[in-house]
């Protein structure tokens, strides 16, 4: 319904021409940070983007009860070291990270029960001052190779005992030459 003329109108109230944005121009990639490329580069210390990753370490807490530390090791570096390679895991699958991803990860490193003593002596230096420095995350999530990530946490479990090939740590990381 239009307004009557001999009603006022205030000036506040009266119509005002739009507000025009002007056309953007082109754009490009010219920030040192931009992805260039069709495909998310990989490599050492680059990380596995994914999906929701923080929700990682919601699910890691539901652990921090069940942990089995070692003299001198921290839960904050079991779970932050921990959900490094949770988050690895759950990108190669392209997904968010399930709690699946979190038992692989405490089961790999022998933070559960069942873990050989010399798994537990060889993680205790690599894990320490994991919740304090990324690059310490980025190395534990980057020794486990990707055909580790694709097992099932039973099977983890089950090959516990070959260590040394699903951490990616090698004999020699325990005196055993």
């Amino acid at each position: 319904m239009t307004q009557p003329s001999f009603v006022p109108v205030v000036e506040a109230d009266q119509v005002r021409r739009a507000y025009q944005l002007q056309v953007p121009e082109a754009w490009t990639a010219t920030r040192p940070s931009e992805v260039r490329t069709t495909t998310q580069p990989h490599g050492t210390g680059l990380g596995s983007p994914g999906p929701d990753q923080g929700f990682a370490l919601k699910l890691a807490r539901r652990f921090v009860d069940r942990l089995i530390l070692a003299e001198g090791e921290q839960a904050e570096d079991a779970v932050a070291g921990c959900t490094a390679v949770a988050t690895k895991r759950a990108a190669s699958f392209g997904r968010a990270p399930m709690i699946y991803d979190l038992t692989v990860a405490f089961t790999l490193w022998g933070f559960l029960e069942g873990a050989p003593a010399n798994l537990v002596a060889a993680r205790t230096p690599i894990f320490r001052g994991a919740s304090h420095s990324y690059q310490v995350r980025r190395e534990i999530a980057d020794r486990v190779p990707i055909s580790t990530l694709r097992l099932t946490p039973e099977q983890v479990a089950d090959r516990l005992g070959e260590w040394h090939q699903l951490t990616g740590l090698g004999a020699e990381s325990d005196g055993e030459n």
